[in-house]
């Protein structure tokens, strides 16, 4: 008898330890999502200072949560690489930029999604040294790798065509940059009047509710990225 109370009690701790575990991790994790997303803002409004220290913050709450080498930790070493390249600290960029190129590298089953960005953000780097020829290397491969991924005219492609068309701009070479604009433009335009489209729908199917519950709903499921992030917030990174 006493030893079945025992084993009763040691299950009941264990069972409240996991719980406790998964609360904690659960905390952990909400705390990145919002030192991501506070840094990420300030780089959205171009207060590239200011990002730093919340990007920081998370880079510091990830490695705890998922360890040194983890892919996780990838998109804060980019944002943080975008950070630095903003204040003119180059040599740290690169350094951020060189963790997460290993951490991909190192990660044979390291998704599309992740792969992009990082071309991306390479690609935006060498733009800000006026390395042009290498920075479009990178840019056609983050091209290559959204497209593969979520189509040739989707929003996650549109922000490789407009980095390379920049560069061009830089190069001075009006006409490709201005076609490259143009098409930015065209999956843009598309993508808003489908979601218009998609909005009109759901007022017509369900009159009997508000229409600022729908405009709520319809801006969540509609304007909602493939990796869970708003693509109004995230198209160009």
């Amino acid at each position: 008898m006493a030893i079945g109370l025992i084993h009763t009690h040691q299950s009941q701790c264990q069972l409240q330890q996991r719980k406790s575990g998964m609360g904690r991790r659960g905390s952990l994790k909400s705390t990145i999502d919002l030192a991501y997303s506070t840094a990420q803002g300030f780089v959205l409004g171009e207060k590239h200072k200011e990002a730093i220290p919340a990007a920081l913050h998370a880079l510091r709450l990830s490695t705890e949560a998922y360890g040194s080498n983890s892919v996780q930790l990838v998109p804060v070493y980019l944002l943080l690489a975008e950070s630095s390249t903003g204040v003119g600290r180059l040599p740290e960029a690169s350094k951020y930029l060189s963790q997460a190129e290993w951490i991909v590298l190192s990660t044979p089953d390291c998704s599309v999604a992740v792969r992009y960005k990082l071309h991306r953000s390479l690609g935006l780097f060498c733009a800000a040294k006026g390395n042009f020829e290498q920075a479009l290397y990178h840019l056609a491969n983050d091209i290559y790798l959204a497209s593969s991924a979520f189509g040739l005219k989707s929003v996650e492609t549109s922000g490789g065509y407009f980095h390379m068309a920049n560069v061009f701009f830089r190069q001075n070479k009006m006409d490709v940059a201005n076609s490259l604009y143009a098409e930015v433009t065209d999956i843009w335009h598309a993508f808003l009047v489908k979601s218009v489209q998609a909005q009109e729908q759901i007022l017509k199917s369900r009159p009997e509710m508000s229409p600022f519950t729908e405009d709520k709903e319809v801006s969540k499921d509609h304007l909602t990225g493939h990796d869970g992030a708003a693509c109004t917030d995230n198209w160009m990174y």
